[in-house]
């Protein structure tokens, strides 16, 4: 027993060292871990361009327009054919499907709107839309609330967003992006959602339209006046009809 207590103590000396090693090691490597956002805080934590961040995507969402129809009146007004036969038109414009019309059923305005609706599928099928390509149902709107008929179809639509977010404090702080002056992540979101809706036609966002034919009588008229050693710009009858004041003449 004695002698095993004089082993131990004779160990004892020679452990010390490494007990300290390991200690100087554990804080070596807690100092890397804590200094390790200022390596690596030169790469900005979004991207640096705002169309990268919101980007705009092409994408098929639904067109939807509202016909409000009171109790006693079962007829369109005036406004609302121009309106419907508008709708219409863009169907066949822009439209990928078919027509969904939701009636309101249980209703105060239940049979006015489906004397209304007779209408609105004329007008449709008038303006081009296939009598097969309409389909009507019926849906319970909640109480408290004017019931109206819902026309929608499919079209292809560009979008952006949402906006609104902001994941980090654009106020003083220790990130690191608030010392390098970075992008906020909200920066120019509402421009891209704004040019997303303002759009004409989506496809304009990822490729140029074709070039449309050109107008033959008048390249040959300006052709033949270039020929001639004429002037090649256009008189109009009248040129100081539309002048509202003589400056600078």
């Amino acid at each position: 027993m004695q002698s095993l207590r004089t082993m131990i103590a004779e160990r004892r000396p020679g452990a010390g060292p490494a007990i300290r090693a390991a200690v100087v090691a554990g804080f070596a490597l807690a100092v890397c871990g804590c200094n390790t956002d200022q390596r690596v805080a030169a790469v900005p934590e979004t991207p640096p361009d705002y169309r990268m961040r919101h980007p705009i995507t092409i994408s098929e969402a639904d067109r939807t327009f509202e016909v409000f129809i009171g109790s006693n009146r079962g007829e369109l007004n005036p406004s609302q054919r121009a309106e419907v036969l508008a709708f219409a038109q863009s169907w066949r414009r822009e439209s990928t499907g078919g027509v969904i019309v939701d009636v309101p059923v249980g209703t105060s305005n239940e049979r006015a709107a489906g004397e209304a609706m007779r209408e609105i599928r004329s007008i449709l099928n008038a303006s081009g839309v296939p009598a097969g390509g309409v389909v009507v149902r019926g849906y319970h709107p909640p109480e408290l609330k004017l019931a109206t008929i819902r026309i929608t179809y499919p079209r292809i639509a560009a979008q952006a967003g949402p906006c609104g977010l902001w994941p980090d404090d654009i106020g003083p702080s220790l990130n690191s992006g608030y010392f390098e002056n970075q992008q906020y992540w909200n920066l120019g979101c509402s421009s891209q959602r704004n040019l997303a809706a303002m759009v004409d036609n989506p496809a304009d966002l990822v490729q140029p339209r074709a070039e449309t034919p050109a107008y033959t009588m008048r390249r040959t008229t300006v052709m033949e006046k270039y020929r001639e050693g004429a002037a090649t710009v256009t008189q109009y009858p009248n040129n100081n009809a539309a002048k509202i004041s003589d400056f600078a003449q």
